[in-house]
């Protein structure tokens, strides 16, 4: 069983490079192992993100809705919701 639901696994491995730079990953399990080491966070919406954002530090408060969705730590999910990775 995995830390993370299978929709984040699996948006996490087709995007990977956006954030690694490249792809190093390549099954689940390792996927799964990387997001726990990073701590990664599920947001329901934009503002979570923000908030999350700001807590770890990054002025996200001053961005724009399309900057926010421009950074390489977020990963877009179903239902409006977004992974966030701290690589």
């Amino acid at each position: 069983m995995y830390e993370y639901e299978e929709e984040c696994l699996e948006v996490f491995l087709k995007k990977q490079a956006q954030i690694l730079g490249r792809v190093e990953f390549t099954t689940k399990e390792e996927a799964d192992a990387f997001l726990s080491d990073c701590m990664a966070c599920v947001c329901e919406n934009l503002e979570e993100v923000r908030e999350y954002l700001e807590e770890a530090g990054m002025d996200a408060y001053g961005m724009s809705d399309t900057e926010l969705l421009s950074q390489s730590e977020l990963f877009a999910l179903s239902g409006g919701r977004f992974l966030v990775v701290e690589g």
